[in-house]
């Protein structure tokens, strides 16, 4: 349900320019959800977890929405569902989230790779939302595109499981990315960048003193399925589900309760299983 499809319907957010970038070239970014001061309240929240918990690794660094109340409120964000919903349409379901988050001096990285490889989606008409919680840029390792890649069908991938690989599978492109075109997307920390599912897209290590933050949220139209895997489950953020191909995903009571972490477990059990279909492994490292 793209713009050109609903060309009559007002836009909330972004600019039809922003939009014409977008589905000619696959992104657009940036674009200001917040402010600095509020990304860094929710970044304060995070580091208060880490301090008492340690880091989210794992299933945790997934779905993460469905164990904090303030990512459940932040995939529910108007700022961002009103861009995204210009984007494709006003009936959204939040499927997935991730932190994507390097230390300082880290040697972590995110290969080149389209989100749509091992998901199981269709039709592919699916918005990443990367929210900046700190400024993501040149030196400590913001995302870099492949302009006009997500009009490629699906591109063979490789499984790789490397060390430092952000993927659940290390996966990367399967055939020779031109690095000459890529394009950096710099964030300032309450900026958000919108990539598409085809999109190829990746990051280099962050060799600078700064940490970088990002929460990624996958929206998808309600219409879209899943095809691979026997179930699966999303949350409704916003308009009306008339398909029901998702079942519905529970909010969290309080911050890391016992009941929230149990859904989530329950829920990244299964949505594991397509993730790492055909690997022999249970869940991301």
């Amino acid at each position: 349900m793209s713009a050109k499809l609903e060309a009559t319907r007002p836009l909330k957010k972004l600019s039809p320019d922003a939009v014409a970038f977008y589905e000619a070239h696959g992104y657009y970014a940036p674009v200001q959800v917040m402010s600095t001061a509020e990304a860094s309240a929710l970044r304060a929240k995070l580091e208060a977890h880490e301090a008492a918990h340690g880091r989210l690794k794992g299933p945790l660094r997934h779905k993460t929405h469905l164990v904090f109340t303030w990512l459940d409120e932040l995939i529910r964000h108007p700022a961002i569902l009103d861009a995204v919903e210009d984007l494709i349409g006003p009936n959204i379901l939040a499927w997935g989230s991730s932190f994507f988050t390097k230390e300082a001096h880290d040697p972590s990285f995110v290969s080149w790779h389209q989100d749509s490889t091992y998901w199981g989606l269709d039709p592919a008409d699916i918005v990443t939302a990367w929210v900046a919680l700190s400024d993501s840029t040149a030196e400590n390792g913001a995302m870099r595109v492949i302009p006009d890649t997500h009009k490629m069908e699906q591109v063979a991938h490789r499984d790789t499981f490397a060390e430092g690989n952000l993927l659940s599978r290390g996966q990367e492109i399967a055939v020779e990315v031109d690095e000459s075109k890529a394009e950096m997307l710099q964030l300032r920390a309450g900026e958000m960048s919108l990539h598409h599912v085809r999109l190829i897209h990746g990051s280099d290590p962050n060799p600078s003193g700064e940490r970088r933050i990002g929460f990624a949220i996958r929206y998808l139209p309600t219409y879209v399925r899943q095809i691979v895997g026997s179930h699966d489950h999303a949350t409704l953020v916003r308009g009306v589900d008339e398909f029901g191909n998702f079942g519905p995903e529970q909010r969290p009571d309080a911050d890391f309760s016992a009941g929230a972490l149990a859904h989530h477990a329950e829920i990244t059990g299964g949505h594991q299983q397509i993730l790492m279909r055909g690997t022999g492994r249970p869940a991301a490292a």
